[in-house]
């Protein structure tokens, strides 16, 4: 048993090795070494929950430090972190990528305590690739809890998702909200959060210390519009008021006001009014988030934002532009 463990501790380390070090695709190291792509998503996944692979991000930079001051003042945030991504390379899944290891870095300074800590989480790939790069955390006073409904579909970006695993590497404990993400009427909502069960996680969640929260932006090729939450007629909705971007299942105008639609009563989520106490986070990654972020970030409930640095400089621009 001993040496087949061992055996396995290398070829985790063999993959991870090829993977980060060899600058290799995932397809590469699946034909290197022989096995699935899935499995090895499953070794990378293992070595950074060992601790054999630590990644960081130096961004402390003048030039992301100033962005990041800059966004403090527009915004009246308490805190930003702006995350450089190259130009050369610039796509908005290398942005999400980024910010999603800004986000494990602020997760493991707030888990990094004796005392409880209860962290309401949303859902989404940014948020996903968060766990995804969690590493070293272990803390069984930590509580993940849902801030939202769940999707039908197992996902692994869906709310409930994302707080069991980050409760499985740390330790902690995770509260899922036994309800969907959107309920096909207003009195269908309200009956699902007077259920019992539904209340105590509600109660759980607008208690928490911080709220990771990530940004959905309502267009075309958006997760919101590829995970068949919504019906035809929903969509139509969002379309015809000019719903921006959601954030934790309540659904956003462009200048930051909640859209007065149907489909904004039928979501049972935590709302912003219920955010007052806690240290609301917001994940923000690629040029396509840009309305919806600037929208969210007007509804001014986010504290706190973390950033790639070519989304920053969008959001100082055009609110230069907006007082010009």
């Amino acid at each position: 048993m001993l040496m087949q463990k061992r055996q396995a501790d290398d070829a985790v380390a063999q993959a991870a090795w090829l993977y980060y070090v060899g600058n290799l695709s995932q397809q590469d190291v699946s034909e290197r070494l022989g096995i699935s792509r899935f499995k090895v998503l499953r070794m990378l996944a293992d070595a950074r929950e060992q601790g054999l692979v630590r990644i960081m991000v130096e961004h402390r930079t003048s030039s992301t430090l100033t962005l990041a001051d800059q966004l403090v003042q527009i915004f009246g945030l308490q805190e930003a972190q702006v995350a450089p991504v190259g130009a050369a390379k610039y796509d908005d899944s290398l942005a999400r990528d980024a910010v999603a290891v800004l986000a494990s870095g602020y997760l493991a300074r707030i888990a990094g305590t004796d005392r409880p800590v209860t962290v309401g989480v949303g859902w989404g790939r940014t948020l996903s690739k968060m766990a995804d790069n969690l590493t070293g955390v272990k803390n069984n006073a930590l509580t993940f809890v849902s801030l939202m409904g769940s999707v039908t579909h197992a996902s692994h970006t869906a709310p409930g998702d994302v707080c069991v695993r980050l409760a499985e590497q740390t330790g902690g404990r995770a509260i899922l909200m036994p309800a969907p993400f959107v309920m096909d009427s207003a009195d269908a909502c309200a009956g699902i959060m007077s259920q019992r069960l539904v209340r105590e996680a509600l109660n759980v969640a607008k208690s928490a210390d911080h709220a990771l929260m990530s940004v959905g932006e309502c267009q075309n090729g958006a997760i919101l519009f590829e995970s068949d939450i919504f019906d035809p007629e929903q969509i139509q909705e969002l379309r015809a008021v000019d719903v921006v971007g959601d954030c934790c299942g309540v659904f956003y105008k462009a200048d930051g006001s909640v859209a007065d639609i149907e489909l904004n009563r039928c979501t049972p989520c935590v709302q912003p009014v219920d955010m007052a106490s806690m240290n609301t986070v917001m994940l923000a990654g690629g040029m396509a988030k840009l309305n919806a972020t600037r929208a969210i970030l007007s509804a001014g409930f986010i504290k706190k934002l973390l950033v790639d640095e070519a989304l920053a400089r969008a959001l100082v621009a055009a609110s230069h532009q907006g007082r010009a």
